[in-house]
């Protein structure tokens, strides 16, 4: 699989009042100055598969793909070695004293374990990088209109590199978005606000179906 031309595209500034975290450097809470570099050989790595899963969510959040690199993946989790393909080696890359944690990501990967299909799936976002704030970087906020376009060439040419994926579509802002690319995806509730349960659920119905065909 050659990613080269898609990780080019990704560390092109991002739009205002965005962090891209394959190419910017927070200094509040980036260890090493070479974050964007690091953050890039690790979603290299997780993107280095033939996915029989793509789950799509909303927006890189501050407590995960921020920091991580990879969407729905926080640093602790990298560190406890539960992402595949990502080494538990690497070094860490936040001045926090305890590694970041999102729910959302511990909700998504404990779902892929338990389906025993983690290393089958690709994670990427509607928006790819992290909008928050005017001047507060650790935040999370929903992308406008206009930044949910600008985020739709980078949707398509991710799904590019995947075209024997089953797409799944978690919360209804990744839903909207694959329906304006005209990508038929399976609709999952969003972990997050409650929706653990429900999200775990629906994902195994999902698995259920697609190992019935």
């Amino acid at each position: 699989m050659n990613l080269r031309p898609f990780l080019r595209a990704l560390q092109a500034p991002s739009p205002p009042h965005t962090f891209n975290p394959w190419r910017d450097v927070d200094p509040s809470t980036d260890l090493p100055a070479n974050a964007p570099a690091e953050r890039v050989a690790r979603l290299t790595a997780h993107l280095n598969i033939r996915a029989r899963f793509v789950l799509i969510g909303e927006a890189s959040g501050y407590q995960g793909c921020k920091v991580s690199g990879i969407p729905f993946t926080s640093e602790r989790l990298i560190l406890e070695g539960d992402i595949p393909r990502v080494t538990t080696q690497a070094a860490r890359l936040s001045s926090r004293p305890r590694p970041w944690s999102e729910p959302s990501a511990t909700t998504v990967w404990g779902t892929l374990h338990d389906l025993g299909i983690a290393d089958q799936t690709v994670l990427w976002n509607a928006f790819a990088w992290h909008p928050h704030r005017p001047g507060n970087p650790h935040t999370n906020r929903t992308p406008t209109p206009a930044e949910r376009a600008a985020g739709l060439p980078l949707l398509s040419a991710a799904l590019a590199l995947f075209p024997e994926a089953q797409v799944l579509a978690v919360g209804r802002q990744a839903q909207f978005a694959l329906e304006q690319l005209g990508v038929a995806a399976t609709a999952l509730r969003h972990p997050s606000m409650g929706g653990a349960t429900q999200f775990r659920q629906q994902l195994r119905a999902a698995l259920r179906r697609s190992n019935s065909q």
